[in-house]
C-alpha cells in the first residue's frame, strides 16, 4: 500500500465493503453493487478509494474466471444462432449449400462448412466468413 493512502480511510472502506474471496452469486452481486458506488465518483476517487475498487475488481475478476467462463461456439451454432436472429429456416441456405440434406447435415453439426460455403454464408449474414471455419 503506498504511503500517500490514508490509513484511516482505507480501514474505513475496508470494514465498510468486507472484501474476500466470493463464494456465492449473493456475495458476487454485494461486492459488484459496492464496485458500482465506487465507480459513480470517477475522477474523484481518492487513494484509498482507488486502491479499494482495485481489490474488489480482483476479487470479482476471479468469481469470473471461474464461474462464467464463455465457450467458444462452434460455427454450426453461430449459424444457428444467425437463423434464429433472422427467423430465417433450413430452406432459407438451400442457395448456399444445394440440397436440404446438406444444408441440414452442416446446421446440425453432421458436416463441416468448407471454406468457399463459409464465404457465401458470411456474405448472406453480412459477417465475417472466419466465422465459419
Amino acid at each position: 500500500m503506498s504511503s500517500t493512502i490514508n490509513k484511516e480511510e482505507y480501514i474505513k472502506l475496508l470494514a465498510e465493503t468486507l472484501p474476500r474471496v466470493i463464494e456465492t452469486e449473493e456475495e458476487y452481486e454485494r461486492l459488484l453493487n459496492e464496485v458500482n458506488k465506487l465507480i459513480v465518483l470517477g475522477d474523484n476517487l481518492t487513494a484509498a478509494q482507488a486502491e479499494v475498487l482495485q481489490l474488489l475488481a480482483i476479487l470479482i475478476e476471479g468469481y469470473e474466471d471461474e464461474h462464467y467462463q464463455l465457450q467458444a461456439a462452434t460455427n454450426h451454432e453461430i449459424l444457428n444462432e444467425l437463423m434464429l436472429a433472422r427467423g430465417l429456416k433450413q430452406k432459407d441456405l438451400l442457395e448456399i449449400f444445394g440440397s436440404s440434406g446438406f444444408t441440414s447435415e452442416v446446421i446440425n453439426g453432421k458436416r463441416g462448412i468448407s471454406k468457399s460455403q463459409a464465404k457465401a454464408v458470411g456474405e448472406f449474414f453480412h459477417v465475417s466468413p472466419a466465422l465459419f471455419l
